[in-house]
C-alpha cells in the first residue's frame, strides 16, 4: 500500500506534490510571524489552583497597584547633599514618564519620629526630608530604626534606598482579565452554557489583543525608565526591579533564545553534516527539511494562537533535533543500499529506503509524540502547551521528511557516496560490538549499578528553586533581585490575611460607651470603622506580626503592628488604643494613610492583612516545609478559633506549582512507560522483546534522577519535562536497533553475529543522530535561562546514557535472553 501510495501519486506527479507542498508551507509561514511569546506570572501557576482565585481577590480588596523598584547606593552618604541632589533630579525626571503615577522614596515619606511628636499633631501636618525644619541626624535614625522603613525603604548598612514606581492603572486590561477568567472558572467547574462558551472565545481573543497592543506599550515604557537611569548610572549604583520589568525582559530572554537556538543549531548541523558525509547534498536537503518543518511549526502554533512561554522556548531547537533524526535514518540507509547494489537504480534505491525506514520511523515518530503528549497531564498549562506544540511539530516532521527526501532525491542523479576509514574514525561502533560480545557481565553489572545510583539519588530529589536562581548572575534580573533580596527586606510576597469573628452587639455597645467623648469631638465623621479598632485584634495582629518577624528567611514584615509600635514611641512608650487608631483612621490624610494603615486593615471585611517577603536566595529556605510550619505556628497563636487565617500572594502559588511537580513527574512517566511497552507490544509482537526494550530505555533514563538527586539539582518547570522527552526522542534507537537487528538475524539465526551486523548499520546512524541530539542541546547553555541550561546539560547526558544502553545493555539482552524464534 505505501510502495503503491509513492508509485501512483508522490513520485509520478512528484512536481506537482511538491509545489503544493510549498504553497501550504508559504501559507504557513505568514502564520509563524503571528507566533506568541508569554512570559506573565501565570505561566509559572497551576490552571485550577483555589489560592490563585483568592489572591486575586486579595489584589482587589486592598490597594496593590503595578510598580517599579529603582535601588540606589550613591557613592556618598545617602543624607548628603550630593546623594539628596543626584536622588532629587532622578526622582523628578522619573516622574515626568507616562506611565508613572506617583513615586514613594525617602523624599516624600512622612517623617513620625522627627522629632517626636504627639499623635494629635501628626494631624496638623507631617513632616518629610524635604520640609525646612528636619533634622537629618534625626531622620537618619528614623530610617534605621523605624519598623515602616528600616530593611524596606533603606537597608541596615544605610547605603542602599529603594524608589517605589507606581504606574498607572490600567482599568481596560484588569476589566478583560476579569471577564476572561470568571468564564474559564465556569468552564472548569463545567456550568458553562453554550452561549457563554462563544462568550469566553471572544473574551479570551479580546484580552489577547489588549494585551499583546498593552506589552507593546510596557516595553517601551521600561525602556523609558531604563533611558532615564542610565543618565545617572556615573553617579549612583542604580538597578531596577519588579513584576513587569522582569516579564518584559523574559519575553527578549525567549525571543533571543528563540533566535540563537535556531541559528547557532543550524550552524552546527551544517557542520556535523560535512562533516560526516562530505557531500552537498546530504548538507542542502536535510537543513532544507529541517527548515520547513520548524517554519511550518511555527506556522501552526501562530495560527491557533498557542503562545511560546519560558518552557516552551527551546521548541526551535527540539524541532530541528528530532527532525535531522528522521533524515539522518533515510540518508544512512540510502548510503547503505547505494554502497551496497552499485547498479541498483535511483528509483529502487529511493522506494527501497522509504519502504524499509518508514515502519520502524512512524513507530518512532509516535513513541517521541507520545513522551511528549505525556506532559499534558501537567496542571501547568505551558508544560502542556509544550507538549501540544511538540506532539504536532513532531508530526508534521515526519510528513515533510517522507514527501520531500524521497521526492527531491529522485530528481537528483545517483551518486558515489564518501565512506569513512570505519577503524580509525568510527572505534566507539566497533569497541561497543567487542565489549557486547566479550564483556556481557561487566555490562549487566554496570547497569545493576546504575539502576542503584538512581534509586539513591531519586531520593534525595527536592522540588525546591528559587526564582532569583532562574537567571545568570550577569542579568539585570538578577542583580536587581540579589539587592532587593539581601538589603531591602526580601522579594517574594506573601500574605497572611485574618479574618476576625462577628463582634456582637453587646460587645460593640461597650465600645461604643468608651468612645462616647471621642464621638462628641468628632461626630461629623464617626461611624462603626472606629470601633473596629478593638484591644483583641491588635495583640492577635501584633502577635501574628513578631512571630513572623523571629523567621530566618522572613525579610520585611508590615502589617496594623508596625503603625503600633511607632505610635508606642509617639505615645511616651504607651501602647496606642483603640481611640487613637480610630483618630488616625478617620483624619489621616489619605496620602499617609494608604501608605501606613489602609494596606493592612479592611473593616467592611472585619480582616487584617500581614505582608511579609522571603528572602528567596536564603540557602535553607524550604518552600513547603516554611508555609506549613507558619500555618501551624499561627493557629496556635490565634487563641480565639472563631477567628480564621489564610495564606495568599506569590510565595504560596509559586509553592503550589512546585509541589505539583512531583506528581506530575509520577503521573507522566507512568503514562509513558505504560504507552512505550503497548507500542513495543504492537511493534514487535513480542512480550520478551518488548520487556526488553523497555528495560533499556528505563535505566539509561533513571539515571538522570540520580544526577539531579546527588548533585541536588532541583525538579522545576524545565527539569520536570526531561524524562519524558528523553524517552521520546532515545526510543528511537531502541526501535531502530531491534528492527535491524531481526532483520539480520533473519541471515544465520546467530545472536552474535546478528549484533555484530546490526551495530555496522544501523549503528552508524544511531552514532550520527544522538551526535546532533547531544549538540543539540548543548547549545541551550547559552540561555539567560539557568533552568534551560540545566535542562540542556542534563537532556546531553541522558541521551549519552540512552545511546551507550542502545549499543551495550540493549544487544547484550537480546543475546542472553534469546527472543527471537
Amino acid at each position: 500500500m505505501i510502495k503503491k501510495l509513492y508509485d501512483n501519486v508522490l513520485l509520478k506527479y512528484s512536481t506537482a506534490v511538491l509545489l503544493t507542498l510549498l504553497v501550504c508551507i508559504s501559507a504557513l509561514g505568514y502564520y509563524s510571524t503571528k507566533l506568541e511569546i508569554d512570559a506573565s506570572a501565570e505561566t509559572l501557576l497551576l490552571d485550577d489552583d483555589k489560592d490563585l482565585k483568592f489572591t486575586r481577590e486579595i489584589k482587589q480588596r486592598y490597594s496593590n497597584p503595578n510598580f517599579l523598584v529603582v535601588t540606589y547606593s550613591h557613592k556618598k552618604d545617602l543624607l548628603s547633599k550630593e546623594s539628596l541632589d543626584t536622588l532629587r533630579e532622578l526622582i523628578n525626571d522619573l516622574s515626568k514618564l507616562e506611565n508613572i503615577d506617583n513615586t514613594m522614596s525617602i523624599l516624600s515619606v512622612p517623617l513620625l519620629q522627627s522629632p517626636i511628636r504627639p499623635i494629635q499633631d501628626l494631624l496638623n501636618g507631617v513632616h518629610t526630608l524635604e520640609s525646612a525644619q528636619i533634622d537629618k541626624n534625626l531622620a537618619r535614625n528614623e530610617f534605621l530604626n523605624s519598623e515602616l522603613y528600616s530593611n524596606n525603604l533603606v537597608s541596615k548598612d544605610f547605603k542602599t534606598t529603594a524608589i517605589i514606581l507606581n504606574l498607572k492603572e490600567n482599568k481596560k486590561y484588569y476589566s478583560l482579565l476579569e471577564k476572561r477568567n470568571s468564564l474559564l472558572e465556569k468552564k472548569r467547574n463545567n456550568s458553562i452554557t453554550t452561549k457563554e462558551k462563544v462568550l469566553l472565545d471572544n473574551a479570551i481573543l479580546e484580552f489577547k489583543e489588549y494585551r499583546d497592543i498593552l506589552r507593546e506599550k510596557e516595553t517601551q515604557d521600561i525602556q523609558n525608565v531604563r533611558n532615564v537611569l542610565k543618565q545617572y548610572e556615573s553617579k549612583a549604583s542604580i538597578f531596577l526591579g519588579g513584576v513587569d520589568m522582569i516579564a518584559s525582559d523574559i519575553v527578549g530572554y525567549v525571543k533571543n533564545d528563540l533566535y540563537i537556538y535556531g541559528s547557532t543549531l543550524v550552524f552546527i548541523l551544517i557542520f556535523i553534516l560535512w562533516y560526516i558525509f562530505r557531500n552537498l547534498r546530504w548538507i542542502v536537503l536535510p537543513i532544507s527539511i529541517c527548515l520547513l518543518s520548524v517554519i511550518s511549526t511555527a506556522g501552526v502554533l501562530g495560527l491557533f494562537k498557542w503562545e511560546v512561554t519560558v518552557i516552551s522556548s527551546n521548541f526551535i531547537a527540539l524541532q530541528l533535533i528530532i527532525t535531522i533524526s528522521i533524515v539522518l535514518h533515510l540518508i544512512v540507509r540510502y548510503r547503505e543500499l547505494n554502497t551496497k547494489y552499485k547498479n541498483a537504480s535511483q528509483y529502487k534505491l529511493v522506494i527501497n529506503t522509504i519502504l524499509s525506514k518508514i515502519n520502524p520511523s512512524f513507530f518512532a515518530i509516535i513513541t517521541t509524540i507520545t513522551g511528549f503528549a505525556s506532559l499534558v497531564l501537567s496542571s501547568i498549562q505551558p508544560v502542556k502547551n509544550l507538549g501540544l506544540m511538540m506532539s504536532t511539530g513532531i508530526a508534521i516532521s515526519l510528513i515533510i521528511s517522507f514527501i520531500l527526501f524521497p521526492i527531491i532525491l529522485i530528481k537528483l542523479k545517483k551518486k558515489e557516496e564518501y565512506k569513512k576509514d570505519k577503524n580509525s574514525n568510527f572505534s566507539l561502533i566497533t569497541n561497543a560490538s567487542n565489549l557486547v560480545q566479550n564483556r556481557g557481565n561487566a555490562i549487566l553489572i554496570a547497569s545493576v549499578l546504575v539502576v542503584i545510583f538512581s534509586l539513591t539519588g531519586a531520593s534525595k530529589l527536592i522540588v525546591e528553586n528559587s526564582f532569583i536562581n532562574y537567571f545568570k548572575q550577569d542579568t539585570d534580573i538578577y542583580k536587581g533581585m540579589k539587592v532587593i533580596d539581601e538589603n531591602l527586606g526580601g522579594t517574594t510576597p506573601l500574605d497572611i490575611i485574618i479574618q476576625f469573628k462577628k463582634e456582637d452587639v453587646v460587645e460593640k455597645k461597650v465600645i461604643k460607651d468608651e468612645f462616647d467623648d471621642f464621638e462628641n469631638e468628632f461626630a461629623q465623621t464617626a461611624d462603626d470603622k472606629q470601633y473596629w479598632f478593638s484591644q483583641d485584634k491588635m495583640l492577635t495582629i501584633t502577635a501574628v506580626h513578631d512571630y513572623l518577624d523571629s523567621l530566618e528567611e522572613v525579610g520585611k514584615v508590615q502589617s496594623l503592628a508596625s503603625l503600633l509600635k511607632v505610635g508606642k514611641v509617639l505615645n511616651e512608650d504607651k501602647e496606642m488604643d483603640g481611640i487613637t487608631l480610630a483618630l488616625l483612621y478617620n483624619e489621616l490624610p489619605n496620602d499617609y494613610k494608604n501608605l501606613i494603615l489602609s494596606p493592612y486593615v479592611n473593616i467592611e471585611k472585619n480582616e487584617a492583612r500581614i505582608t511579609l517577603r522571603i528572602i528567596d536566595s536564603n540557602e535553607n529556605l524550604r518552600r513547603n516545609e516554611l508555609l506549613n510550619k507558619i500555618k501551624k505556628d499561627v493557629r496556635e497563636i490565634i487563641k480565639n478559633e472563631e477567628t480564621t487565617f489564610r495564606l495568599s500572594n506569590l510565595m504560596v502559588l509559586y509553592n503550589n506549582m512546585l509541589q505539583s511537580l512531583f506528581d506530575s513527574q509520577i503521573s507522566t512517566l507512568g503514562f509513558v512507560v505504560i504507552i512505550l511497552f503497548i507500542m513495543f507490544l504492537i511493534l514487535f509482537r513480542s512480550l520478551k522483546v518488548a520487556s526488553i526494550a523497555l528495560i533499556a530505555n528505563i535505566i539509561p533514563i533513571s539515571a538522570v534522577f540520580g544526577i539531579m538527586g546527588w548533585l541536588n539539582i532541583p525538579l522545576d518547570i524545565m527539569t520536570i519535562t526531561i524524562a519524558a522527552i528523553s524517552i521520546g526522542i532515545g526510543v528511537d534507537d531502541t526501535i531502530h536497533y531491534i528492527h535491524r537487528y531481526k532483520e539480520e538475524f533473519k541471515l544465520d539465526h546467530n545472536y552474535t553475529n546478528a549484533m555484530k551486523r546490526s551495530h555496522e548499520s544501523i549503528g552508524y546512524a544511531m552514532y550520527y543522530t544522538s551526535l546532533v541530539v547531544i549538540l543539540g542541546f548543548c547549545i541551550l547553555v547559552l540561555s539567560n535561562l539557568i533552568p534551560t541550561i540545566y535542562f540542556g546539560l542534563l537532556t546531553v547526558i541522558v541521551m549519552a546514557t540512552i545511546l551507550a544502553s542502545a549499543l551495550l545493555l540493549l544487544p547484550r539482552l537480546l543475546i542472553i535472553l534469546k527472543p527471537f524464534n
